[in-house]
């Protein structure tokens, strides 16, 4: 075999070995999506008058799931953006939905200083394990999550989310 067909023979192998493992990565990765999906639709947190509120109620919609506290600087900087984005896009099918991981009545003083108009639900120390199922690793504030109309996970982004991206992300599923 010429040395040139060496060369040729051991790239296509690596590009089928790249694919390959890409592909298993991909089904890998959509096989715990789901899994972290369901978690998130199955949970339930109660709101600030202490009625239970299943994210399920809004399977059908594009769902940002949101989990923040009064105390952490980054969600501070980006829930004003998301007050214009549930604004901007509510009436095309866009549910945003906080779940603090506070105290009640510091999350609503919060929730009113930001004119939140979206739902805002207790979490605990509960919620915190919820957002790891769902792929938060550290288990860090905030964390994001954005599910499509058919309940499965679309995005995730860990620590502070620009408005500007979490738009393009939106636009996208809607």
């Amino acid at each position: 075999m010429t040395r040139r067909r060496q060369i040729i023979l051991v790239a296509v192998v690596a590009v089928a070995a790249a694919a390959a493992g890409y592909g298993f990565n991909a089904w890998h990765l959509s096989g715990a999506d789901r899994g972290a999906a369901e978690a998130v639709m199955a949970t339930q947190f109660a709101d600030m008058e202490g009625r239970l509120q299943p994210l399920s109620q809004w399977r059908g919609r594009v769902l940002v799931v949101n989990f923040w506290a009064t105390w952490c600087a980054p969600c501070r900087e980006e829930i004003p953006g998301f007050v214009r984005l549930q604004e901007k896009y509510r009436d095309r099918g866009l549910q945003f939905v906080g779940i603090a991981i506070d105290q009640r009545d510091k999350v609503q003083a919060f929730a009113q200083e930001f004119g939140m108009n979206y739902p805002v639900l207790l979490g605990g120390i509960d919620s915190v394990e919820m957002s790891r199922q769902a792929g938060n690793r550290v288990g860090a504030l905030p964390f994001t999550v954005i599910l499509d109309r058919n309940g499965q996970i679309a995005g995730r982004e860990l620590g502070g989310l620009k408005e500007s991206k979490l738009d393009g992300m939106i636009k996208s599923l809607l």
